[in-house]
């Protein structure tokens, strides 16, 4: 399971709600769009400091940022760099791909992403008023053989459903974060994730 921060929690408050949760997620994703690069590296300064490791911390877009950082990886979106080129350059790096259609998903899987960010599946509270994409094309993505972490609208109700049409993964944003207790919706999350058939941990 993929953790995305919103961009609009305090890096404090995160950190908080990531302490607790962090050993039942793959990855947290830094999805902060308007912080500058000094913003986001002092904000895995804050999650390190409350214990979550690095090597579960994604940044997006900022190669830079996840180079110093020693974090996980970096999720790269239309606008970033190469994904081929920080491959070269940064073997040492997961590199996912946002996509959305089954021909960006082979365009990610040839320049060697090592897994594809997918949605929003379902409709989402951070896409409102856009179609979402649906299970179908998923099905497709999942014959790549490059593993899919499916987003948007995803809910303990339909991750078995999202499993079943090929999903390696998920990712959440609002179903944690907006939660009361988000401890508890991780693990609801989880439980569902097992329960499709998933297993827990191994995907990417």
């Amino acid at each position: 399971m993929h953790l995305i921060s919103n961009g609009k929690m305090s890096i404090h408050r995160l950190a908080e709600i990531a302490k607790d949760i962090h050993p039942f997620v793959t990855a947290l994703h830094l999805r902060e769009k308007q912080k500058s690069a000094k913003e986001l590296f002092q904000a895995v300064e804050l999650l390190t400091n409350e214990n979550v490791p690095p090597s579960k911390i994604v940044i997006n877009d900022r190669v830079d940022v996840a180079i110093v950082a020693k974090a996980l990886g970096v999720q790269l979106a239309y606008h970033s760099l190469d994904t081929a080129c920080v491959k070269v350059h940064f073997p040492q790096l997961r590199v996912g791909t946002s996509i959305h259609s089954y021909e960006e998903g082979q365009n990610a899987k040839e320049k060697g992403a090592d897994f594809v960010l997918y949605g929003h599946v379902f409709p989402s509270q951070s896409k409102p008023g856009k179609t979402p994409k649906g299970l179908e094309e998923l099905t497709r993505l999942s014959q790549l053989n490059i593993p899919v972490i499916a987003i948007g609208g995803i809910t303990p109700e339909n991750t078995e459903e999202v499993l079943q049409a090929g999903a390696s993964g998920i990712a959440v944003m609002s179903g944690v974060l907006d939660a009361r207790d988000p401890l508890l919706a991780v693990k609801s999350y989880i439980h569902a994730f097992r329960d499709g058939g998933g297993k827990y941990g191994s995907y990417i």
